[in-house]
């Protein structure tokens, strides 16, 4: 089988471990090859490249951004995506049931479970786990920008500037249409959910599965600090959708006006700010390598087929 791996050196906290694993691939590949993205777009360049030239597997060696690169070269083609997981959250990796350490991860790509995937679009540009606007997308550009400044990335970072903009963060009026419905909020969050979890084991999207032909939308309504904080740990322990001001619902077409310009992420990367996000859906777009127990799972990411009786 012909794999490819593509790493993303300035992903995760300490990618030494994970490079030499991606070099060497899995000791049953006997045609493996590993490229190093240079810059943004460029694991997308290599990911068609890698299918050009006939791989069959494509690995993503990084953060849900750099799986979303990769994966937006492999959409609607046979080469299935794996992912071994360095970033700082890594919630679509999680939902596999892939493991964190690289080799482990390699060793359940080998010998896991091919399954498609349905894939989000937000103006256009897809997401594989969760896109929305609000508090998680002031986060995402604050994480963002201090990469791009050359501080320390990883959940510490995460955790410190999530606090941060906590403090700062001002919530704006939208305007929302779901599959026909009209919601006019005032979100802390407003999630596209097409998997469980954000990464890092917070759960916003409690069952979500990442093949069952919907996305989940998911309001969170902006509430006092001290409100605030005492329902974040809901998020790791359960019963997020227990908290006042939650919402859900499914949907297969939302459209979201504010009454300011929007910030909006995918997988965590930030978008330009917009006055108008339309968030859509590919049905079984991606084809993925699932880790055998996370496919096999009932109360895992996919849907289970029915069993004749």
């Amino acid at each position: 089988m012909k794999v490819r791996a593509i790493l993303n050196p300035r992903a995760g906290v300490s990618p030494v471990e994970a490079r030499r694993a991606a070099e060497r691939g899995h000791p049953a590949w006997n045609d493996f090859d590993l490229s190093v993205t240079e810059g943004p777009g460029h694991a997308t360049e290599l990911a068609r490249a890698a299918v050009a030239a006939g791989a069959e597997l494509v690995i993503s060696v990084g953060g849900d951004g750099t799986a979303n690169e990769v994966a937006s070269g492999l959409i609607g083609q046979s080469a299935a995506l794996g992912i071994v997981p360095m970033g700082s959250g890594n919630g679509l990796a999680r939902a596999l049931g892939i493991p964190l350490r690289p080799t482990a991860a390699l060793d359940a790509i080998f010998t896991g479970v091919r399954r498609t995937i349905d894939v989000g679009t937000l103006n256009g540009r897809p997401f594989l786990n969760v896109a929305g606007i609000g508090f998680d997308a002031a986060v995402s550009r604050a994480f963002h920008d201090r990469g791009r400044a050359g501080g320390r990335r990883g959940l510490l970072s995460y955790v410190w500037l999530s606090l941060r903009e906590m403090l700062r963060y001002q919530a704006s009026g939208v305007a929302v249409e779901a599959d026909g419905e009209r919601i006019l909020a005032r979100p802390f969050v407003l999630v596209f959910a097409n998997g469980p979890q954000y990464g890092s084991g917070a759960v916003i999207n409690p069952g979500g599965r990442l093949d069952d032909g919907r996305l989940e939308l998911v309001i969170l309504d902006h509430a006092p600090l001290p409100a605030l904080l005492v329902s974040a740990p809901r998020l790791f322990l359960g019963g997020i959708e227990r908290t006042r001001g939650y919402r859900r619902l499914s949907a297969t077409r939302i459209v979201v006006t504010g009454e300011r310009p929007l910030v909006a992420h995918r997988d965590g990367d930030p978008e330009t700010d917009c006055e108008r996000i339309e968030v859509g859906l590919s049905r079984r777009a991606l084809t993925v390598v699932a880790a055998a127990g996370a496919a096999a799972d009932p109360q895992g990411p996919f849907v289970q087929p029915r069993q004749d009786t």
